[in-house]
């Protein structure tokens, strides 16, 4: 999708959403006060503690501490992305996602509902062609050779591709660009040949016609992250193909002398760098095991499936990329992977190490396992069996030991300027990394190491900057009587359990001069409900999406405090009232304190009398407070 999301649309979106529909539909919730709840699916609980608000639109565990809007569930739980989650809701509720500069668009037809079902009805063809076509025998017999049951490879949806020019051409594909036909000859829909296209299985010649780009392969769909199948992968029946179309073939790579592994194109549906074969089918799986597998190839997934070991997926001749990553750490906390132990496959881990250390933060783990020359998972569980791979497992190299067990190789520690060369490999790679505690510990190794002092390495290796946003700290104010901090903490809880009281705040930016724990956000939150046009919770909070404050606000969203169950118009003009009070007394005082010192302009000595005055009348309209 081009540009960004508007705000106003989030904002309209929450508005519209029906976050008890929403998780209704994925965990059944019942009444309980004026609140829905579950046991919470993101952790194990016997009592229910997650918490649906209907008024708020908001969720929240007190067992685990997880909460969120609508979208921050299915991301949470459906494991979308922030776009994803958009999309969505968007669909469910009828609206069509904006650009930035806030003019609709209709989704491209290329991601449309006609390129899902046309991928369906290729699964059906492929599938039908290994059970039925006069060729099939060679793709069964491969499949038995390998050791894949029928029961797995109808569990995978294992398909075949039968040599030839336009068999799925001339079975899914007609002339023009209409919409889908039912053929009246065969069970099958009908799409335009450009479709096929666009969907990767058809291949347009520079002289005109089209041709189907897989032929004589054993297939494997590829499913996106909800099911839907997006791409295909073929698998040659012998590693040196025979095609008898080889000669003519120059433009697709899938004939003789083609590679091993065929995959479909990026299309409007497939991103190769963010899908993961088997995902979607170990996703319970994962969750089961708390970790997930990484390997190379849909036929490791498939076999070490069949032996049992189903929490593993295969990128797709790809380096594993950093949206890899993201996607599979919103499964598991642990991600294992699993290489040739040649050459390639200690490169291909390196790479993996690489793309991994900016997304490696507290509580993720990653390892990295070697198989003996020669092998790999498909061939060595047929070997050795389930236990005995099991097992290998639990000897992988943490993350942390592969990078400075491989770096050490490089130098000589036993030498000064080897050590100081350590430190420069290791320079480059330690500063990709978020700060924390993780990082921290890194940095402690290295200086091990290295033999050098921790503070200093922490300059010389690169630690990360704290981010401007992270490293605000609130000065307290320096003279003159404070207010307690739960005083601005209540008036945020209250402004985002009823957001309709901003009506009553008319000078916010009189606050902002303030100097008090906590006010700057209480001003930002101020105006962020000002110009929201229906807030409600979820929606003030998913404005603070990629603040450091998001944590916060989500817990005061559900805040209990005896203030919060009086009459809230009451207590927030009070709480208001005081706040107003204390950022007069402080410009008073700076005023005060600047005329002393070095004068005043007459529009600051106008502004003194006028607070001065202001002083004197609240001191007599109010009782003394001691």
């Amino acid at each position: 999708m081009a540009g960004r999301i508007p705000k106003q649309f989030i904002d309209e979106l929450l508005t519209r959403s029906d976050i008890v529909d929403v998780i209704d539909s994925r965990v059944p919730l019942r009444k309980a006060g004026k609140d829905y709840k579950a046991c919470c699916p993101f952790h194990e609980e016997k009592t229910p503690s997650f918490t649906v608000s209907a008024d708020k639109q908001f969720y929240h565990c007190f067992g685990c501490g997880v909460h969120g809007s609508a979208i921050g569930f299915l991301m949470d739980y459906d494991h979308m992305s922030f776009v994803e989650a958009v999309e969505e809701l968007a669909a469910r509720a009828g609206l069509t996602v904006p650009k930035e500069a806030g003019v609709a668009f209709e989704k491209d037809k290329d991601t449309g509902a006609d390129l899902i079902e046309l991928m369906r009805e290729a699964v059906r063809f492929y599938r039908q062609q290994l059970r039925e076509h006069p060729q099939a025998g060679r793709a069964v017999e491969y499949l038995k050779k390998r050791g894949i049951t029928g029961e797995i490879a109808n569990e995978f949806n294992l398909g075949f591709a039968p040599d030839g020019w336009d068999n799925l051409l001339r079975t899914l594909g007609k002339d023009g660009e209409s919409s889908p036909t039912r053929s009246a000859s065969s069970s099958f829909h009908k799409f335009s040949r450009e479709a096929l296209v666009r969907a990767g299985l058809a291949v347009k010649k520079d002289s005109g016609g089209y041709y189907d780009r897989f032929r004589d392969r054993v297939m494997f769909p590829i499913e996106d992250h909800r099911g839907r199948i997006v791409a295909f992968g073929g698998r040659v029946i012998d590693d040196v193909q025979g095609s008898t179309n080889a000669a003519e073939d120059g433009m697709s790579g899938a004939s003789k002398g083609g590679p091993k592994y065929l995959n479909s194109p990026e299309t409007p549906l497939f991103h190769k760098g963010r899908e993961l074969y088997g995902l979607f089918h170990a996703r319970d799986a994962i969750k089961r095991e708390n970790r997930v597998m990484v390997v190379e190839g849909y036929m490791d997934v498939v076999a070490l499936a069949q032996f049992g070991i189903d929490f593993a997926v295969a990128t797709l001749g790809t380096a594993t990329t950093r949206d890899h990553l993201e996607r599979l750490f919103r499964h598991a906390p642990e991600v294992i992977f699993c290489f040739d132990g040649d050459r390639a496959g200690r490169e291909a881990a390196w790479r993996a190490l690489e793309n991994a250390l900016p997304v490696l933060r507290e509580g993720r783990q990653i390892s990295f396992l070697f198989l003996p020359d020669g092998e790999d998972p498909d061939t060595l569980v047929r070997k050795e069996g389930r236990e005995a791979f099991l097992a290998r497992l639990k000897t992988a190299l943490p993350l942390p030991d592969y990078l400075f067990d491989s770096l050490s190789r490089q130098v000589d520690l036993g030498r000064l300027d080897g050590r100081a060369r350590l430190v420069e490999l290791a320079r480059p790679l330690l500063s990709k990394m978020p700060a924390g505690v993780l990082h921290q510990m890194m940095l402690d190794r290295l200086a091990e190491l290295s033999r050098m002092d921790p503070g200093k390495l922490a300059v010389s290796a690169g630690a990360p900057e704290l981010h401007a946003s992270s490293s605000r700290v609130f000065r307290p104010a320096s003279s003159g009587p404070r207010e307690p901090p739960s005083v601005v903490r209540l008036a945020i809880a209250m402004l985002l359990q009823r957001p309709d009281l901003v009506r009553n705040v008319h000078n916010a930016d009189a606050l902002a001069d303030l100097d008090m724990p906590g006010i700057a956000l209480l001003v930002e939150l101020l105006k962020v409900v000002k110009t929201t046009a229906e807030p409600n919770t979820a929606s003030i909070i998913e404005n603070f999406s990629d603040s450091e404050h998001k944590q916060n606000l989500a817990k005061l969203a559900f805040w209990q405090h005896p203030a919060l169950e009086q009459d809230l118009e009451t207590e927030f003009s009070g709480v208001m009232n005081r706040l107003e009070e204390a950022s007069a007394w402080q410009k008073t005082e700076r005023l005060l304190q600047k005329k002393h010192t070095g004068g005043l302009s007459q529009t600051e000595m106008d502004e003194l009398a006028r607070l001065l005055s202001l002083k004197r009348d609240n001191s007599r309209l109010s009782p003394s407070r001691h």
